[in-house]
């Protein structure tokens, strides 16, 4: 792997403005049944300008993010079918897709467009609806049910066209992996491996039970309760909760959903005129790796978080909340470590400990991650970014962590093989 030196921005940049629609089934939901993409974006988009104290005439550049928008949308130049919605018709802008790390290097470009000078106010919105599709040739409220045998087969696959070979592993194997090798390497046995799973599975729910904004609210301790178990950890091993592959269970991977998040950034000497408290964005870095690669995901992990603490000079012990994109929940274990957020070979211990939820020591996606708050693919890593910001500002109520977040380190990845990491810092 390349050991790639980064340069520092031309000026720093914060965040003045976060926004983030709830994350739905919008097809199962009355309430948000014909709902269009569009209208998500603008949303969010509307909700972060609030935030910010501004109006759609003050941004001057805007980028769109989405995973699936062929697929799932079939719209090409997707920025042009959003930006009525929120008042910026006519303006500049430009969308991009990187899979399910999409939301997280939706902050690093608009980043990069304030840093570098060019505008001093950029609004960067992503949206995603994951749980159903359009009806080509028909308007964009008029949504289907997804068919999950149609969607796996019209999945585009990553590949290499010139040789016509696959960039991506198995989605068992690759998921497998990283739990394979931690339980081999530290010498845990089974039922420590699932242990830990199950109680970051559990911790994501906690925290989600609290978050209006989340799909999956009911605990599972209610659950357990429900279905004649005494506790959540039997519910957890049981066929109410089945394996799905070697280690993985049901409940311990994404749960689709519907849903949008935008950011507003500009330069951190102007954002006092904005927001009493401003959150810097004090470095990036990014890994790329094929998905067909062995510990891919550890890998690219640790290259990307090397990056972002060489450039911004922080330190592990400064982080003081963590997020992880957890489309399968082994992520948290890898990036946690990776980070040196938790003591490598460590770090199951303090999951099965409950030490990793939103009231522990070593609060990790108190949102709720991806199987609880739910995955909106390129949405999510936004919808990361506002919670980390409002709980960096102490405004997360009855779910805050207990110290105050003044380092949060978000560790994005998606796509097969797009890894980012993300340094947030309160401005004193």
């Amino acid at each position: 792997m390349f050991n790639v030196k980064l340069g520092k921005y031309a000026r720093s940049v914060s965040i003045i403005g976060v926004g983030c629609t709830p994350f739905r089934e919008t097809l199962a939901d009355p309430e948000w049944t014909g709902i269009s993409e569009g209208e998500l974006f603008g949303y969010a988009a509307i909700e972060a300008m609030k935030d910010a104290g501004i109006e759609g005439k003050d941004i001057q550049f805007f980028y769109h993010g989405q995973a699936n928008p062929g697929y799932t949308s079939n719209y090409i130049t997707p920025a042009i079918h959003v930006a009525e919605w929120f008042g910026t018709r006519g303006i500049g802008s430009q969308h991009h897709s990187e899979g399910c790390c999409t939301g997280y290097l939706a902050l690093d470009l608009a980043v990069n467009a304030v840093a570098s000078g060019k505008y001093d106010m950029v609004l960067s919105g992503c949206i995603d609806m994951g749980s159903n599709w359009c009806q080509i040739g028909k308007p964009a409220h008029m949504r289907r049910e997804l068919d999950m045998a149609e969607f796996m087969a019209s999945l585009p696959m990553i590949y290499d066209r010139a040789y016509t070979r696959p960039l991506e592993a198995g989605m068992v194997s690759g998921f497998d992996d990283p739990p394979e090798e931690y339980q081999r390497v530290y010498g845990l046995t089974d039922e420590q491996i699932d242990d830990m799973l199950n109680a970051m599975t559990y911790a994501n729910r906690k925290n989600a039970s609290l978050n209006p904004k989340a799909i999956r609210r009911e605990s599972f301790d209610d659950l357990a309760h429900e279905a004649g178990f005494e506790t959540a950890k039997d519910y957890l091993r049981s066929p109410f909760n089945p394996k799905m592959s070697a280690y993985l269970r049901v409940n311990g991977t994404e749960v689709r959903a519907d849903g949008a998040a935008a950011v507003i950034v500009c330069p951190t000497e102007m954002a006092r005129e904005y927001t009493d408290k401003p959150i810097e964005v004090l470095a990036f870095g990014n890994s790329c790796l094929e998905a067909r690669q062995v510990h891919l995901e550890r890998r690219a992990t640790e290259e990307a978080i090397r990056q972002a603490y060489d450039v911004s000079g922080v330190t592990p012990d400064e982080i003081d909340l963590l997020f992880a994109n957890d489309f399968v929940i082994t992520s948290q274990v890898v990036a946690a470590e990776a980070a040196g957020y938790l003591p490598k070979g460590e770090g199951w211990k303090f999951f099965i400990e409950g030490r990793t939820s939103y009231d522990g020591d070593r609060p990790i996606n108190p949102n709720g991650g991806r199987t609880s708050f739910g995955h909106a693919h390129g949405a999510s890593g936004l919808a990361d970014v506002y919670e980390a910001v409002h709980q960096m500002r102490g405004d997360c109520g009855e779910r805050q962590v207990k110290k105050l977040p003044r380092t949060t380190l978000l560790r994005g990845f998606g796509g097969g093989q797009n890894v980012s990491a993300t340094i947030l810092r309160t401005v004193e």
